[in-house]
């Protein structure tokens, strides 16, 4: 018997290690960021005015997809959807604004664009840019502080949630409205409710990076 746990517990430790490894080694997409993303700081900005999406502008396939650089950041980007105008797709809620966490996370910041059915979210030196179509093609690759990097897909459920699928195998965190705030549930199962704020607090705009 504990010959069987000592087998089980280094082939766990040999499993996790060759995860670690080829999400370090897997080579990173193209990055198709267009430079004016870092070229000044998005804490300036005020964020209660949303863009209208009257489709009289650019739409989400306009906008190249943009990535984390290097392994992560420490001023927050431009907006990258700023110029798109296409209408938010059927059945994907509208999630778009700065968010403040007050509960779980607090103080955790994330800033939400939309457009078509396209959705960048900003937040911990990352940048989520994706499709919400339920497909690993169109889903989130996503460049992490320790240079790994994920792929995730991305869908609405039945429940009105915003789901992340690690490689499109199981679910890892959801977005969804409740009222006036956006629930973050993470994967262990802690809930951050958020609320929508005009501008970065004054504390986190020097470093856009640590949760």
């Amino acid at each position: 018997m504990r010959q069987a746990l000592r087998y089980s517990f280094f082939g766990g430790l040999l499993l996790a290690s060759c995860i670690f490894i080829f999400l370090t080694l897997w080579p990173r997409p193209i990055d198709t960021t267009e430079p004016w993303v870092f070229s000044a700081d998005g804490a300036q900005l005020n964020y209660c005015t949303p863009a209208n999406l009257d489709g009289q502008g650019p739409s989400a396939d306009d906008i190249p997809k943009a990535y984390t650089p290097d392994c992560g950041y420490s001023r927050m980007p431009m907006p990258v959807l700023h110029k798109c105008r296409q209408p938010i797709a059927a059945g994907i809620p509208d999630m778009r604004g700065l968010w403040l966490a007050k509960s779980g996370f607090a103080g955790h910041i994330e800033r939400v664009e939309q457009c078509g059915n396209r959705m960048v979210v900003t937040t911990a030196g990352l940048i989520h840019d994706f499709r919400i179509d339920g497909t690993l093609k169109n889903g989130a690759r996503d460049i992490q502080a320790n240079c790994t990097n994920l792929a995730s897909a991305i869908k609405v459920n039945e429940e009105g949630k915003i789901v992340f699928r690690l490689f499109n195998l199981f679910d890892t965190v959801s977005r969804h409205l409740e009222g006036e705030d956006m629930i973050f549930t993470f994967v262990d199962g802690t809930e951050t409710r958020m609320q929508r704020t005009c501008s970065l607090p004054d504390e986190n705009r020097g470093m856009y990076g640590a949760r």
